[in-house]
């Protein structure tokens, strides 16, 4: 076989990227199904599959902050059917708070990054600041006294909520939760003061007034709600913060499918219905210069540069 391929002119790559995919190919979803992340994935699975010719099957692999299913993926074989889908905390911040068994940024091939979603910092409605520039005045005059509900040591939001203690010279108490929804029903009834997580957590009580929305810590307003400033406009200038979502498959994948891959994504996220559809969710897509693997790759790197360090300073604990 491979004189005859050598006889056509080929190569073994071009054959790879001829026949790939033959059959179904599997996502696996670090967390529950009904999530953010599973709802992400079901959706572009489906759309992956006009451009695949093969349907995408998701494998929710949940269990210890996504690294059971990030490493079920490591451990696959290097062939294209099976695709790792996950976030800034599976793919990059759990490499700085666990000793894990594989390297975060090495023992997976990025394929593309998808998007971002800001954090939004909000209050509880009664609580004594309006804007950002209130609040930093209260948490200095206050230090210590004001609590903030984080969805898990570790989390995103805690993680951003160490950083803008550092910048703006504040001190507060982090309340951790199972997760954004026990936190936000506290935040509802006044036990807690405010919170900094993913802005699309937030929707429904925002468009009922029951919370009071501070800032956004994205570089560019949620189109949803245009009157939120950004927190750079609200008065603290370079400070960003997000969680992020990317696709990988396993180290050695041929380069062919890798493209193959990219290209498909490529395509799927340059639909108008896709693009609404990321509106709809609150996730902004990749600008296009920054989805190809090699994008990925170096913000990746720039991402746990930037967080592994403040996760070290911190000595955080987690369970």
């Amino acid at each position: 076989m491979p004189a005859f391929i050598a006889a056509l002119g080929w190569g073994a790559g071009d054959l790879v990227a001829e026949t790939y995919p033959v059959r179904p190919i599997t996502m696996i979803v670090p967390f529950p199904a009904g999530g953010a992340t599973d709802t992400l994935a079901r959706f572009l699975g489906e759309k992956m599959r006009d451009g695949l010719g093969q349907p995408v099957i998701i494998e929710n692999v949940a269990g210890a902050a996504g690294t059971i299913g990030v490493g079920r993926a490591v451990r696959a074989p290097a062939d294209g059917y099976t695709l790792s889908i996950g976030t800034s905390t599976t793919h990059m911040l759990t490499g700085g708070l666990y000793t894990l068994p594989f390297d975060l940024l090495k023992d997976l091939q990025p394929i593309i990054y998808i998007g971002s979603e800001p954090l939004l910092l909000a209050a509880r409605k009664d609580f004594p600041a309006d804007n950002l520039k209130a609040l930093i005045a209260y948490l200095k005059a206050n230090p210590d006294k004001a609590s903030v509900g984080i969805a898990g040591v570790g989390a995103t939001g805690h993680l951003a909520g160490i950083a803008f203690q550092k910048e703006t010279g504040t001190k507060f108490q982090f309340v951790p939760y199972r997760g954004n929804a026990p936190a936000m029903q506290d935040l509802l009834a006044g036990q807690i003061d405010f919170m900094m997580e993913p802005s699309s957590n937030f929707k429904s009580l925002l468009a009922t007034g029951s919370i009071k929305p501070i800032a956004v810590t994205g570089k560019t307003r949620l189109p949803a709600s245009p009157n939120i400033p950004t927190i750079q406009e609200a008065g603290l200038p370079g400070f960003t913060a997000s969680l992020w979502y990317g696709l990988w498959v396993p180290k050695d994948t041929p380069k062919d499918i890798i493209e193959k891959l990219n290209a498909t994504m490529r395509a799927v996220l340059a639909d108008p219905a896709v693009q609404r559809r990321f509106d709809d969710l609150g996730i902004q897509i990749s600008p296009h210069d920054q989805q190809s693997p090699e994008a990925l790759r170096a913000f990746e790197k720039a991402e746990a540069e930037r967080w592994w360090p403040v996760i070290k300073a911190s000595n955080l604990k987690v369970e």
